[in-house]
């Protein structure tokens, strides 16, 4: 096995195909295409923005992510949107956006105290006074990484028309709030399959309330779902809409 991940161009170039269009997506959309000025924190390959940029959005779009491998896969599509490579640590605004989003759980990778402070601090001074902050992270109740095994793999179709096989293993019954797993893909033509390990954190609403009132974010809502029913147990999501007061 070959230790990679989304820096990878190989990988990089799946991510769509892996992450379809859904719910998620429409929702996040309709934030931005009311907004105007909005930062997309870990981008990815940009296809939200893209898809806004796509549909007229005639405001500044700015996408932000550490792994150069998916901004090349955003910069092959004609947008006037920004590609910044990056993280909230390494780059700075002050007071430029509306609107911030982390899509796709990018927050969760947030793992450490004083790296989710810093970059909750840096969202702040991003916003403008009254500006939104928009993030999902998923449910700790729901305890979704009980499904993620190698029995529930997927095999989905490369640009190259190649089978890619992929599934995920838990290390471990997780520590505290953070659960470690592995993503294997598989295929036929490749000397041999590609790993990437990653450590998400999950934070409950009230922990995650905590830190952004610390930051200077208040929580204006939280959803459990799509469909902005409120969080439960049972809900598999927290999405979270906060604001930056002043």
């Amino acid at each position: 096995m070959v230790d990679r991940s989304f820096a990878d161009p190989v990988l990089a170039a799946l991510y769509d195909t892996l992450n379809p269009w859904g719910p998620g997506d429409d929702f996040y959309l309709g934030l931005v295409s009311a907004a105007g000025a909005v930062l997309d924190v870990g981008c990815g390959t940009g296809r939200l923005l893209r898809r806004a940029s796509a549909d007229g959005h005639h405001g500044r779009l700015v996408g932000l992510d550490p792994a150069a491998a998916m901004l090349v896969e955003a910069r092959q599509h004609d947008t006037d949107v920004e590609w910044v490579l990056g993280d909230l640590r390494t780059r700075d605004w002050c007071a430029e956006f509306d609107l911030v989003v982390m899509t796709g759980h990018a927050f969760q990778v947030l793992v450490c105290d004083e790296e989710l402070r810093a970059s909750l601090l840096a969202v702040h001074r991003a916003l403008r006074p009254g500006g939104r902050f928009v993030f999902e992270t998923r449910n700790p109740a729901a305890r979704t990484w009980e499904t993620w095994t190698p029995e529930r793999a997927r095999t989905v179709t490369g640009a190259d028309g190649d089978a890619v096989r992929v599934w995920h293993d838990v290390e471990g019954p997780g520590v505290g709030d953070r659960v470690t797993f592995t993503e294997t893909y598989a295929c036929d033509s490749w000397p041999a399959p590609a790993v990437s390990r990653t450590t998400l954190r999950f934070l409950a609403p009230d922990a995650l309330s905590a830190f952004l009132h610390e930051a200077g974010l208040t929580v204006a809502d939280q959803y459990g779902d799509w469909t902005r029913t409120p969080v439960t147990p049972a809900a598999p999501e927290i999405i979270t809409v906060a604001r930056r007061a002043s």
